[in-house]
C-alpha cells in the first residue's frame, strides 16, 4: 500500500507538473521574446526521447527557464542551490524541472544519485559544466562531471550555447534588463558507453577530450569578447 500511494504521489506531482509548464510556457516565451527578442535555433537537435546529456554554458539564474522554453519534452536540470531560496525564481525552477546541487562541498552525493536515476529512466538531463555562473561574461573551462556520466551511461551529449544573457542579466544585477538573446542547440554528439574494464586514467582522458569537443561547440555560437582568454588553449579543468 506504501508503494502505491508513493506512486499515486509521484503521478499527481507530474501531471500537475505538466499542467503548469503548459499554462506558464506560453506565457513565458512570449514574455522573453518581448522583453529579450529571444531567438532558438537548432532545437531539433534535443533528442525527442531517451536519455541524454545537454551541456549549456552558464550566464544568469535564468538559464535553466530559457533553454526549456521551445523544448516539448520533460527536461531536468541540477542546478545551484542558492536561487531555489529566490521565492518566485525557486518556484520557476522547480515547475520546469531543476532540482539542486550544492556547489560548497567536493561532492554532493544526492543531486548525483538523481542525475543517475534520471538517465536510468531515459531521461533528459541538463548540466552545466562551467560548474556555476560565470562572473565575467566569459565562457569558462568545462569540468568533466557530465561528460564522464555520459560515457559511463553511454548517453549523447548536447552543447548549448546561450548568447546575450551577459548583458541582459549580468552578475550583480538584481533584475535583468532588455536585451537580445540567442539560444543554439548544437547537434549531439553520440557517445559510446565505456567498457567495464576501463581504468580511471582512461576514463578521464575519454572525458576531458568529449569535454572539450562539447566547449569548442559551446563557444562556435559566441561573440569572441565572451571567449577565455587564450581560447587556442586547453581550457578543460582536472577536476574530478
Amino acid at each position: 500500500m506504501f508503494n502505491d500511494s508513493t506512486h499515486l504521489a509521484n503521478d499527481l506531482e507530474v501531471t500537475l507538473m505538466r499542467f503548469l509548464i503548459a499554462v506558464l510556457s506560453p506565457f513565458v516565451w512570449w514574455s522573453c521574446r518581448l522583453l529579450f527578442k529571444i531567438e532558438f535555433y537548432g532545437v531539433e537537435n534535443i533528442p525527442r526521447d531517451g536519455a541524454c546529456i545537454i551541456t549549456p554554458n552558464h550566464v544568469t539564474y535564468a538559464d535553466p527557464i530559457w533553454i526549456t522554453i521551445p523544448i516539448r519534452r520533460r527536461l531536468y536540470y541540477m542546478a545551484w542551490d542558492k536561487p531555489f531560496r529566490i521565492p518566485v525564481l525557486g518556484l520557476m525552477m522547480r515547475v520546469f524541472g531543476a532540482f539542486p546541487i550544492n556547489l560548497d562541498v567536493a561532492a554532493d552525493a544526492s543531486a548525483g544519485r538523481e542525475a543517475i536515476e534520471l538517465l536510468r529512466k531515459g531521461r533528459g538531463l541538463v548540466m552545466f559544466p562551467e560548474g556555476g555562473r560565470t562572473k565575467t561574461g566569459k565562457l569558462m573551462p568545462f569540468k568533466m562531471g557530465a561528460f564522464r556520466l555520459a560515457l559511463v551511461h553511454g548517453v549523447p551529449v548536447v552543447p548549448v550555447t546561450i548568447k546575450g544573457a551577459e548583458t541582459i542579466w549580468p552578475v550583480g544585477q538584481i533584475f535583468p534588463r532588455l536585451g537580445k538573446l540567442k539560444i543554439t542547440y548544437h547537434p549531439p554528439i553520440e557517445v559510446e558507453h565505456i567498457d567495464e574494464g576501463t581504468n580511471r586514467a582512461e576514463l578521464k582522458e575519454r572525458a576531458r577530450r568529449l569535454a572539450r569537443k562539447a566547449h569548442d561547440m559551446v563557444a562556435s555560437a559566441l561573440e569572441p569578447a565572451s571567449l577565455p582568454e587564450g581560447e587556442g588553449q586547453s581550457a578543460i579543468l582536472n577536476s574530478g
